[in-house]
This record gives structure tokens, sequence and C-alpha cells, in this order.
């Protein structure tokens, strides 16, 4: 069967197809991605593939030449593929997680379930729904209790073992590394972390040299051995350095370890580090942004360069001269657009590709290192016309405070740019997370209903440097919700936005930040909406996931501030100064922001005075899942923003009634 045919196959329950035509056509908008990553097997023969579908991940394997189907694993609804890794030419190690909402990025269970590359075989190997678990000690097999597990690992030259990060679900929080069977299951200890809940780095040769984790405390701690048998040293106590440093892999001859590193001001670098003679250096930063991605030599683990997410993503690598800079150089000139090696063969011939931009979901091609010949595979999205998408421009700009702001304005397709209708669109998060320009089929939406979009990547987002995050430390509501206002007022400085019509639109912290913002900028805003969104902050110790645990209660204090200190930073007790039209959407299977926030707010509106309408299905969590669910949504958005902006309405009839909450 063909890859198309299967994807088309599982789409039917999502509503693949297009749309009818009309003022704004939904369906292009709301579609799964035909791919979300591609992985090629060791020896070239398949591509290993992760199709979004709407309430899980699959895995697609297929034929590098021909891209006809010939294995797939579908796991359980709400589970989703979010890591694959070849270990061999013929099997395939799929990593877990589960997500209660659209908008939630899957939460890893430690599950690892093995394919071969033609469907079969399947196993659970380790996780709490696994069969059967057993590890080898020193002292003989003991049956293994719950355990969570991620690959450390892939063990290139070892076809049959991977090396996992294991850690047990009840007792102690300490990790160990194993060298499980990628058939079996069987596991081998084969060391133990000197900190709690760790992450493992290996060298060039399948050795564990370093081990990273935090306590309950969240303070981050790294520790190194010179080799397999040498005891663990203390190299970074984030409470002595006030630094997070990351290991992400060695040199080729296993001379220097290479570390992902924070700095006191600025982004973050990338550093060498000389454990013979603890020399550090400094071997790629950019002058804005953080290391975006890593790059690696095609068909080794070696790190070689970065890719820099900033206003234009960029390449970099520590020594320009290299092949791998000059294949990234090649593969710039020809396909013309940023682009990153996602996989490659283990002698480095054919590696996989994406490229990508503002207005292109991305395509994936195969390129022959030897003959420069390069061959399209896929388009994430091949309904999306990248010529007739909105246009994505970068801005920059200064705080009130004076703090640098950057982010990315989305002005609709064939516009001058100029006195549009704007939706100030806050990201979620907020912390750990950052617009970065790429394709935003939500900004493209609103965009061709005839609306500049603005995005602004506030203190606290990612991507700037720990300065520029831990400037949003109990900002919520405050310093955090100005960068709005001021990007905002900057782009009506610059002409781009008509004043009298502008509204703000998010969703989880964004809706928060809209609003923050309708109460706290009375006349700049004409309308809010807020979708599956956070409105009473003191509720959060009380109520939700963030809550739960010793470190998700440390996050609170420090990220946050305490119940006292949030009260009066909570839209629902400033709801009587929200005086323009307010719309709420939520899930009431949402762990993350239940719905009670979005009850209360309405209500409390309603008191006041203030027009407010709202849309609850009881069966959806963090975001909406059902494709009827997510067409509603927009339907109704759209004609919301269209009475306070004028822009245009969705093409797609109206489907049944949602059930609205007693």
């Amino acid at each position: 069967m063909h890859a198309r045919v299967w994807i088309m196959r599982l789409c039917v329950a999502v509503a693949c197809l297009p749309g009818a035509a009309g003022a704004v056509d939904l369906e292009a908008f709301l579609r799964d991605e035909a791919f979300d990553d591609l992985q090629l097997s060791p020896d070239g023969r398949y591509l290993a593939a992760t199709i979004p579908l709407e309430d899980s991940t699959a895995v697609a394997i297929l034929g590098s030449q021909d891209m006809k189907l010939v294995g797939s694993f579908r796991p359980p609804r709400n589970n989703h593929a979010i890591n694959v890794d070849w270990v061999s030419n013929e099997r395939v190690l799929v990593g877990l997680g589960e997500k209660l909402g659209r908008l939630e990025e899957p939460m890893a269970t430690g599950e690892l379930y093995a394919i071969d590359a033609d469907g079969k075989a399947g196993e659970l190997l380790i996780g709490y729904r696994a069969r059967r678990q057993q590890v080898a000690t020193a002292d003989g097999p003991e049956r293994s209790g719950l355990v969570v597990a991620f690959l450390t690992d892939e063990l290139a030259a070892d076809d049959r073992h991977a090396l996992v990060a294991v850690t047990p679900v009840i007792g102690s929080a300490f990790t160990r590394i194993e060298r499980i069977d990628v058939v079996t299951g069987k596991r081998e200890l084969v060391v133990q972390s000197p900190v709690a809940g760790a992450s493992f780095t290996t060298d060039n040769s399948g050795t564990v040299r370093f081990a990273r984790g935090a306590g309950a405390d969240n303070v981050d701690k790294l520790y190194y051995r010179a080799d397999g048998a040498a005891d663990w040293t203390l190299v970074n106590d984030q409470s002595a350095s006030q630094r997070i440093e990351l290991p992400i892999g060695f040199s080729a001859d296993n001379q220097l370890a290479y570390l992902w590193a924070e700095q006191p001001t600025g982004p973050d670098a990338i550093i060498s580090w000389n454990p013979q003679t603890d020399e550090r250096r400094t071997v790629l930063r950019d002058a804005v942004v953080d290391p975006g991605r890593v790059i690696f030599q095609p068909g080794t683990r070696v790190p070689v360069g970065a890719l820099f997410l900033g206003d234009v993503p960029r390449a970099r690598f520590f020594d320009d001269t290299s092949s791998t800079a000059r294949l990234y150089r090649t593969l710039q000139a020809a396909l013309e657009g940023p682009v990153h090696v996602t996989s490659s063969t283990r002698d480095g011939r054919a590696v996989v590709v994406n490229t990508w931009s503002g207005s292109n979901p991305g395509d994936f091609y195969l390129y022959d290192t030897t003959t420069r010949v390069a061959r399209h595979l896929a388009s994430r999205s091949e309904w999306i016309d990248p010529a007739r998408s909105a246009q994505v421009r970068p801005i920059a700009l200064s705080a009130r405070d004076g703090l640098p702001l950057h982010g990315f304005l989305t002005v609709p397709h064939g516009s001058d740019g100029r006195n549009l209708p704007m939706v100030v669109m806050p990201h979620g998060g907020p912390f750990g997370l950052f617009d970065s320009g790429r394709y935003d089929a939500e900004a493209q939406l609103l965009a061709a209903a005839g609306y500049a979009v603005l995005q602004v990547n506030f203190r606290g987002s990612a991507n700037y440097g720990r300065a520029h995050t831990e400037a949003g430390r109990q900002q919520w509501g405050a310093a955090m919700q100005d960068d709005v206002t001021d990007a905002t007022r900057w782009a009506i400085a610059q002409g781009v936005a008509d004043k009298a019509r502008i509204c703000i639109y998010g969703a989880s912290y964004g809706a928060y930040a809209a609003m923050m913002g309708a109460a706290r900028e009375p006349g700049l805003y004409q309308c809010a909406a807020g979708y599956v969104g956070i409105y009473d902050l003191p509720m959060m110790y009380r109520r939700g996931d963030i809550r739960r645990g010793a470190s998700g209660r440390t996050y609170l204090s420090e990220w946050l501030g305490t119940p006292e200190q949030l009260a009066a930073r909570s839209p629902l007790a400033l709801a009587a100064q929200i005086r323009v039209p307010v719309f709420l959407a939520a899930g009431g299977q949402d762990t993350r922001a239940p719905m009670v926030h979005s009850r209360r707010l309405e209500a409390a509106l309603k008191r006041a005075g203030t027009p407010v309408e709202s849309l609850y299905y009881f069966s959806e969590g963090h975001g909406f899942y059902a494709r009827d669910h997510q067409r509603e949504l927009y339907r109704r958005l759209l004609a919301f923003l269209s009475r306070s902006l004028g822009g245009q309405l969705a093409s797609a009839p109206a489907p049944a009634e949602a059930r609205k909450a007693p």
C-alpha cells in the first residue's frame, strides 16, 4: 500500500478532506500535517515517519525509494509516538507519551515500544503497561517494579541492544542506566546515577560519561566520569554557578565534551570542556538567540554546530571549513531556505533534509552526498500553497524598561501591511516556549480573515537567554503583560495596526494575557478571547496538574508567586475592569487549566454587565481534539472578532450546537 493511501485511511475519521470554498476555508488550517518527522534507517532502506492524527500520533515505516508503506504502529487514543529511533537496520524503538488536549505537549510516559520495519514483532519492552519486566544485577535477575525509561544511546555497533535511562515510579528517584535487549526487553544494570531524575550522555563508544538531574528543589546538577569504571564527579551545581550546563556530546576522539551552557547575560552558548585541564571555551554563540537545535556530523553523534532560530534561521558551525558546514551551504543554496538534516545513514552518504519557512509548513528531501542529487520525499501539508500564504515578518522593539523584545508579524497575503485590523496573540507556556516564526496555522487562519497577527516573545519566553527568561519570574500580569502592551503600541506607531481595530486572543497562558490586557489597558483592545485559559491564579495551588509533586509546588512559588500575591493579578478579580466583549472556550477534561476557570470568569463578567460568549465541550482537554469541535471553535472565534474588527467569517457550515455547561 502506498503511504498516501494509508495516511488518507487514517484521516477519514478526522475529516482530512478539504472543505467547501468560501470566505475562510477552515479545513485548510485544521487538517493535521501529513508528516511530523522522517527518520532514515542506518542502511537507508526505510523511513520511519510520525503521522499526526486527531487524538494520537502513529508511526509508518516507508520504503525510502518508493515511499510505499512497509509497516505501521498506531498507539491507543491520547497516546503519541514522541520519539522514533532506529536501533538497527530493521528495528525501531518508539518512545510513547500521552496528552489529553490538542494544545498540550505530550507528556512522556516512559514507555518504549519496539517494532520491526515490516510492522511485525511489536513489543512494549518497558513501561507501566509492559507485560514482563526483569533486570539482571550482580546478585542475579530480579523482577522490576513500575519504572519509566528513556533511550540514551541506540548503540550503533550493537544491533541487539540499546542503553536506556530507567527510573522507579515508586521508591528511589535515582535513575540508572540499563542495557536492554530490543527484541525481548530483558535488561542488565550498567551504572547508577548520583543524582535524582537523571538523564545521561554517552561518548562515541557508548560509554556513559555524564549524568544530569535535579531533586525536588529543582536545582540542576551535572556529574562526569572519566570512563566506564570511574566514580562520578560533580562538575556543575546550579546553586553555586547560577547556570545550567547540558552535555550534548563529545568530539570525535572523545577528548573534548561539548556543553550547552547558560550565560549570566545574553543568550546561551555552546562551549567545549576539556576534562583533563578543566578548560571551558566558547565555540558557538549568537548575539541574540540561544542555540535552537544541535547539528551533528552525519552518521555520527559528534556535535559540529547549531541551528539558531532568530529573525531568520541560521546554521552555524564550530569549524566553517568542515564537511558538514559545506554540506549545509550546498543544501541552503539548492533549496533556497533554512535547512536541517534530521537523520542520515550510518555511513553519512544519504541524509534526510527538512526545509521550511513562515509560509510553508515544511518539506522533506533525501539527499545523496556523493551524487549531490536531492529528491523530494514529502510535504508536511501539501495542500498549503506557500505563494498564497500570509507573509511572516520579524520584528524588534524595546520594552518600556529598555529590555529588547523580538517577535513576528503575520500580514495577510497581498496586503501592504498598513493600517490593518490586528489580533495580538501572546503564546502559551509561558516559560520554556517562544514564537519562532515558523508556519503557524492559527496565525495564518487569522491572516486569511484579513487580520495582521502580532506575536511577541515577552520576558519569560525561551530562546533569548536565561536573563530574558528570568525577567519573567513572578511577573504574570505585571512586566510580562507590559511587554505585550508595548508591542501592541509599537505596531500602532509603525502604522501596521489601526488603533481602533485591535483585539487580543490567546490560549492557555495566552488566554490569561488576553484577559489581563483587556482589564489593564482600557481602550487599547476592542475585544478579548481566551481558549483553555487560566483566570484565577491562586486556584493553580488547589486545582490542576502543575501543583502536583514537590517540584510542581516549588515551580509555582518561585515562578508565579504566593497565592496572596497572585490574587490581585487574576482576571477573575479584575472582571469588573473588563469592559469589552469577551469570548471564552474550554474543555471539561482539561487538567492544566480546568474549565472552572472559564466558568467562574464568565459568571463574573455577566455580573459586571460585560458581553460574554462561551463554548464548552465536556469531552475535551487542554485544546480541542475533535475536528467538529475545532471547526466550531474557529467559526465562533472568527464571528466574534468580525463583530469588533470587521474581518471575514468562516466558510464552513456550523455543526450541531455545542453542549453548553449548565
